[in-house]
């Protein structure tokens, strides 16, 4: 069995910024990898340091996959990260937060099942033929636990987290949370980090060819997770029937909306959105 691709998009947060997003698919494996966003200097030449760490790690998973199972692939494409990451860097980070990181979803196909690896919020829907929908990953849940803190927050500050020039506010209390990343109290994600590979979340799936599989980071999913427009069932229905595109206008117009964020507590306006629309076939 092979994946095929029905439809995708990546959108940037921001026309002006860079996407640190990123998507890759091969024959028998897709990810999607949602760059954190960065919190200090740049420590890499380039556009942004997190768009760095999405797109190589996608390449390098892809790559380490054509010749390994899936976890092997894992451990070598962030020992490739790490190593890169130190060849490339002006300095070495002060602190953790300094350190380019991103969530991660990665499902491939073996036989009759899929296997699905994640870090963070990224998120796999599967719908097996004549089934409901199945959303697997963590992102509800963290999405929750982050709006609850965005709202707490905001209402100490007594600003909206996503009005604009009120980033400064927030910076410590995001630090703080960053400089725990990597650890049993913060959580692990992908980055120039080898540790990694033996925390990733994994589960695996039976699938049959006609399987319709939707990857898909925070910033798109916020449609099911935090705006609450479509359960994971409907989401994965509109894809199909409207296409992505479609999507990502309905995700900005949501947005657009509420620019501050004081109907839908976020640090910012817009999030970067990345969605693949994948299915099985023979």
């Amino acid at each position: 069995m092979n994946f095929v691709v029905l439809d995708s998009l990546s959108l940037p947060s921001d026309s002006a910024k860079p996407n640190e997003d990123a998507f890759a698919v091969a024959d028998k494996a897709a990810v999607v990898m949602d760059g954190t966003t960065g919190l200090g200097e740049m420590l890499l030449d380039g556009d942004s340091d997190a768009a760095w760490v999405a797109r190589f790690g996608a390449e390098r998973l892809m790559t380490r996959l054509a010749a390994q199972s899936p976890r092997p692939a894992l451990d070598a494409a962030l020992r490739d990260t790490e190593t890169e990451f130190a060849r490339l860097r002006r300095r070495a980070p002060r602190e953790v937060y300094e350190i380019p990181f991103a969530s991660m979803m990665l499902v491939t196909l073996s036989q009759n099942a899929l296997d699905a690896l994640w870090f963070g919020d990224c998120t796999a829907i599967v719908r097996r033929p004549e089934e409901r929908a199945q959303a697997v990953g963590e992102a509800a849940e963290k999405r929750r636990r982050e709006r609850d803190t965005v709202k707490a927050l905001a209402a100490h500050a007594g600003v909206p987290a996503a009005a604009r020039g009120v980033r400064e506010v927030f910076l410590p209390a995001l630090r703080r949370a960053r400089n725990r990343v990597n650890s049993h109290d913060g959580g692990w994600l992908f980055g120039p980090d080898a540790r990694a590979a033996t925390h990733a979340q994994a589960v695996r799936t039976d699938v049959s060819p006609g399987t319709v599989v939707l990857l898909a980071t925070d910033g798109f999913f916020a449609l099911a997770s935090d705006y609450a427009c479509y359960t994971v069932d409907a989401l994965l229905d509109a894809a199909m029937t409207n296409g992505l595109p479609a999507l990502g206008s309905e995700l900005r117009a949501i947005e657009s909306a509420d620019p501050e964020g004081a109907r839908f507590h976020r640090f910012k306006k817009s999030d970067d959105a990345t969605a693949v629309l994948l299915r099985v076939e023979r």
